[in-house]
């Protein structure tokens, strides 16, 4: 199976890495030291240390998925063909650093919810670049993945609404199966009445003022209703506000900045030739 590894790695040397070709001898062995350059969660050495070695290469892990680092600690050594070790050197950073960042972004936000309310889970979403590796990061770091991928649970969004209808749509997803969870984003408070009454099983509030949020979770308190739904808020979601909608009463917050605007964190690879 083409992994993403793989196509980043296809992409970066599609003809070859001229430069180690040129100038590397083709027989040398070489160890690469993975050192973290700043404090964080690090996340993606088991995928890469899978990828890696396909190609031949040696990869020993000093830290674990999940571990915490600070700068300067080693996370891996890297030995073999000094030519291979310098083809995979930045899709093995960009891939590494990618993750890292997410996964400490997203513990550094579950840790601040739970001081709020321990029971609010943090669930990324699929605006993501690296796609199913993204959305492993989040786990790592403690968070939900959400959805795997569109086959997962049947979710309801703005446009399937315009198209069909609300009643429609739940109608039909309901006759899908009884397996499969059926959730619905909301934009008013209405909809996410009616769409309980329907049979929806998690109700998602749109770009909802935890304000807002904290009065519908009451009037769900109050007709019974809360102990039905999972309630998730979503959009316009930020680590600044994301305190205060865990005080709002919801069970997930899904927050898209996770993935795609978070910050890379920083390594580098330290590559010497093999001592016999």
């Amino acid at each position: 199976m083409i992994t993403t590894f793989d196509m980043l790695l296809d992409e970066d040397a599609v003809f070859g890495d001229i430069t180690s070709e040129t100038i590397i001898p083709e027989g040398l062995d070489a160890e690469s030291k993975v050192i973290a350059k700043e404090e964080g969660i690090v996340a993606g050495l088991n995928y890469l240390k899978e990828n890696v070695e396909k190609i031949g290469l040696k990869v020993t892990l000093l830290k674990r998925d999940g571990d915490s680092v600070k700068r300067g600690d080693s996370v891996a050594v890297i030995e073999g063909n000094a030519r291979k070790l310098l083809l995979i050197e930045r899709v093995f950073l960009n891939i590494l650093g990618r993750m890292s960042g997410i996964a400490t972004a997203t513990k550094r936000l579950v840790d601040r919810v739970k001081r709020v309310n321990p029971n609010v889970r943090i669930a990324a979403t699929r605006k993501t670049l690296l796609g199913k590796l993204d959305k492993i990061a989040v786990t790592i770091g403690g968070g939900d993945p959400h959805r795997w991928s569109l086959s997962d649970h049947i979710l309801i969004k703005d446009n399937h609404i315009a198209l069909v209808g609300l009643e429609e749509a739940i109608k039909k997803a309901r006759r899908s199966s009884f397996v499969r969870k059926i959730e619905v984003e909301v934009e008013r408070v209405e909809d996410a009445f009616k769409a309980v009454d329907l049979g929806a099983d998690i109700i998602m509030f749109d770009n909802f003022k935890p304000n807002q949020i904290s009065e519908v979770v009451k009037l769900f308190e109050a007709r019974g209703l809360r102990d039905r739904v999972l309630l998730e808020a979503s959009g316009g979601i930020s680590e600044e506000n994301i305190s205060d909608y865990a005080e709002s009463g919801v069970d997930v917050i899904s927050i898209g900045a996770l993935t795609h605007s978070t910050r890379s964190l920083d390594f580098s690879i330290d590559t010497t030739p093999k001592r016999n």
